[in-house]
């Protein structure tokens, strides 16, 4: 259904079966990163999506993040990614550091690659921020994956 007379409107698509979704994990605060992955692949599988299709990468912390979501987007094998992690503000501007590049190395991948991917990498002040945070950015970030490489898909 279009908001507008006579202009075609691409609606937001959460079906996830048969589309193949990479995740990469990193395992710098692993407590959260592992809350995360939980709930974003049980939030992938309830939209569809097979445990097949699936694949999880971990890697030491936010900064290798990119590079792997690189490699899986240059594969070919995957419809969307997915990128979770934590980074939480310590006494050092390593903080900023982590929190802006990993961000930007994210952003560089799905622009030149055309793979959509989600970031869930978390940047908090503390522990129980992330903590509080997990469980929606976990699910949040699977239903955005699925819904940008079903609109790609529509759009190509």
């Amino acid at each position: 259904m279009s908001r507008y007379d006579n202009i075609e409107e691409f609606e937001p698509d959460h079906r996830g079966a048969g589309l193949r979704i990479g995740i990469v994990v990193g395992r710098f605060n692993s407590d959260v990163g592992d809350g995360l992955l939980s709930n974003c692949t049980a939030a992938l599988i309830k939209q569809g999506v097979g445990n097949k299709d699936i694949r999880v990468a971990t890697v030491p912390g936010a900064l290798e993040i990119p590079l792997v979501l690189q490699t899986m987007a240059r594969s070919g094998k995957y419809d969307a990614l997915i990128a979770l992690g934590a980074v939480i503000r310590g006494d050092t501007y390593h903080f900023e550091i982590v929190s802006n590049e990993s961000c930007a190395g994210i952003t560089r991948v799905q622009l030149d690659t055309g793979v959509p991917i989600a970031n869930g990498i978390l940047t908090t002040e503390d522990d129980d921020q992330a903590i509080a945070r997990m469980a929606q950015k976990g699910a949040d970030c699977a239903l955005a994956a699925v819904e940008m490489a079903n609109l790609l898909r529509k759009i190509k």
